[in-house]
């Protein structure tokens, strides 16, 4: 079996937000298990539980954002908030897909291919305009 690529938390995507940025790495850990798991062949009720989890752990993290956002008045948290759905969307039908193909290379690579580069973007992009917005306007 050839080597895979491990999915890892790049400093650059640091927002500076302790709860944002430790929500970030537990993302990007799951993401790694579930690309192990499927690299490694394992069961589709394993890559299941992992997808679940993951998805689940997307919707709580996009959440505490959005809370975040409301907390501090962020003029942005339209927009924001629309990419967290388009995602949860996405996420969706990449789910579904493995419902029916089953753990394929084709579904690990639209997996690692997508999710990882719409986190990287997000974040980089996003995430870290909506942290700079927080430590400029939080009160206290």
């Amino acid at each position: 079996m050839k080597p895979r690529m491990k999915v890892e938390f790049d400093p650059l995507l640091e927002t500076g937000d302790p709860m944002i940025d430790a929500q970030h790495r537990e993302l990007f850990a799951r993401l790694d298990q579930l690309l192990e798991a499927s690299h490694e062949r394992r069961s589709a009720p394993e890559i299941a539980g992992l997808l679940d989890f993951l998805g689940d752990y997307v919707v709580q993290h996009f959440a505490a954002e959005e809370r975040l956002m409301a907390e501090v008045g962020y003029p942005g948290a339209a927009s924001h908030r629309g990419e967290h759905e388009r995602f949860v969307q996405e996420y969706a039908i990449l789910y579904r897909e493995f419902r029916n193909e089953g753990p394929r290379l084709a579904f690990v690579v639209r997996i690692s291919n997508r999710v990882t580069a719409w986190l990287r973007e997000h974040i980089y992009r996003t995430d870290r305009a909506l942290a700079e917005w927080v430590r400029e306007h939080r009160s206290g």
